[in-house]
């Protein structure tokens, strides 16, 4: 039974001292596919590096909005020239954050939507951040047709939800779906269509249960499959072949070459 984790910072600092063995133990556990998604343009040539050096990695290169004041107007020029040159499966992470407070969030609209443009040219998917601003993401998404993409870490509304499936995307559900307490995320990923979902960790955030206070890992995967299959009341097997036929189709992953 494989399962595809389409949203993992496996390039993150929090992984140096033991990388080889995560991705090691992930792969004991099912997990056929990891996508990385970059945040800030210093780390693209890395996650590069990390994806083409290692079967199953799958990069995707963005300017993450919680990184605001670290990014620089010629990172957009920079992103622009690394389509050019190698393909990755998506743009991202890239949208909007407006749930922390401090961030100017003209200046996050400004960079979003320049990525979108960026991500439309190139005719790539899109992987989002979307936290308080599902209504003005999208608005944006409608205004800047993109081919579709992933709704990272979803827990907008059943309409929120539809609109995002009607322009493309699938929705992406991990962590927080293990907690019991998450009683309206768990009801969202009992009425969604089977066709709209996939399945990430955000390691080394957002950690299952089983492993709360502790790093998250793509390892624990099987631990996200097995609360989606349990709230939707389906075989373990069966939500693993479809959520990992959605994360194919939307990214591409069979076709994608390391370049």
């Amino acid at each position: 039974m494989e399962i595809i984790d389409t949203h993992c910072h496996l390039d993150a600092a929090e992984f140096d001292a033991d990388r080889q063995a995560v991705l090691a133990r992930a792969r004991d556990a099912g997990v056929a596919g990891i996508v990385v998604p970059g945040v800030q343009a210093k780390g693209w040539d890395g996650l590069w590096g990390l994806c083409a050096a290692e079967p199953g990695l799958f990069p995707a290169l963005g300017l993450h909005p919680v990184y605001l004041e670290q990014h620089q107007e010629a990172d957009l020029a920079a992103l622009e020239l690394q389509l050019a040159s190698r393909r990755p499966v998506a743009v991202g992470e890239i949208g909007l954050d407006y749930f922390v407070s401090d961030l100017d969030r003209a200046r996050q609209q400004s960079l979003f939507e320049a990525q979108l443009v960026i991500a439309r040219d190139a005719g790539l998917p899109v992987i989002l951040h979307v936290r308080k601003a599902h209504d003005q993401v999208l608005a944006a998404l409608r205004r800047i047709r993109v081919p579709g993409g992933i709704a990272h870490a979803f827990n907008g509304s059943l309409q929120q939800a539809q609109h995002y499936i009607d322009l493309g995307f699938k929705l992406g559900f991990g962590g927080m779906l293990t907690y019991t307490r998450s009683t309206r995320l768990r009801s969202l990923a009992r009425a969604l269509p089977p066709e709209a979902l996939v399945l990430e960790t955000d390691a080394p955030d957002l950690v299952v249960a089983p492993h709360r206070g502790e790093r998250n890992s793509p390892e624990y995967l099987p631990h996200c499959l097995a609360a989606l299959a349990e709230v939707r009341g389906e075989p373990l097997e069966g939500v693993a072949q479809q959520t990992s036929a959605n994360a194919r189709a939307v990214l591409a992953l069979a076709t994608w070459q390391a370049g």
